[in-house]
């Protein structure tokens, strides 16, 4: 097992990630297992800070899911008020109340804080 230290720099991650990759086939057990668990824990800290994912826009986010799902907008207009209003949403005429957010993350699984990012 390789000495493992914080990653600080922009080297250190490139480092950690080379490691990961030539031990990447480790079985449980083995000390690169442990190794791994751990530089994994470490890079994906680095990436949190450094290179943050923003969260996804919600109107995208029920286009992408509606898409996904092979769904249109005639299916959603149950859960939030009629065709015209599923329009007005996905256009951004109208806003998502908590009621439709609601509908959306329980009949569509979609995620209550990518939705409640559009209040």
């Amino acid at each position: 097992m390789n000495a493992i230290k914080p990653i600080r720099t922009e080297a250190d991650y490139r480092a950690a990630l080379a490691r990961a990759e030539h031990i990447f086939q480790a079985q449980p057990g083995e000390p690169e297992f442990d190794e791994l668990d751990v530089l994994a824990t470490l890079i994906e800290a680095y990436e949190a800070r450094h290179y943050p994912i923003p969260e996804p826009d919600p109107i995208e986010y029920i286009k992408y899911k509606m898409a996904e799902q092979g769904l249109r907008q005639r299916d959603l207009a149950a859960w939030l008020g009629g065709e015209s209003r599923v329009s007005e949403i996905l256009n951004r005429k109208r806003k998502l109340t908590a009621k439709m957010m609601k509908a959306l993350h329980q009949h569509l699984g979609l995620s209550a804080e990518v939705l409640l990012a559009a209040a």
